[in-house]
């Protein structure tokens, strides 16, 4: 499991006083980001790459400015031509949940310019990051 400190920033925060729920989904791409790099992965490098296919997201509770969090991501599945990585903002100290994600993401070549399948050596990098 990858795991990324966030820095709330000021602007993050809305009119309720706590970060607002659009924001929470830029937490789960710096976590992507971090991810995928930290395997050796990086999303701007190489032929084969993901896409975002499908997301789902469940907030278990507020994230306030103050709050220190972090965002936790890992593999849950393989499929043949994709993946899906299950991701939580969770806070630093107690560990418990603000917020849940699962993004399914499809394999994908950019000198085809199509789907593509998994392959072997990115599968074994992302169980290791």
């Amino acid at each position: 499991m990858h795991t990324l400190p966030v820095q709330i920033r000021f602007n993050d925060i809305d009119q309720m006083g706590h970060v607002n729920n659009a924001v929470i989904m830029e937490y789960f791409d710096l976590g992507k980001e971090g991810f995928f790099t930290s395997a050796g992965l990086p999303p701007e490098e190489g032929d084969f790459t993901v896409m975002i296919v499908h997301y789902e997201v469940d907030f278990q509770r507020q994230i306030h400015f103050h709050d220190a969090v972090s965002v936790e991501t890992s593999v849950e599945r393989f499929g043949t031509k994709s993946l899906t990585l299950l991701q939580r903002v969770v806070g630093s100290a107690d560990g418990l949940a603000y917020a849940t994600c699962r993004t399914v993401m499809a394999g994908y070549s950019r000198s085809a310019g199509a789907a593509a399948v998994v392959p072997d050596d990115v599968r074994r990098r992302l169980l290791e990051a």
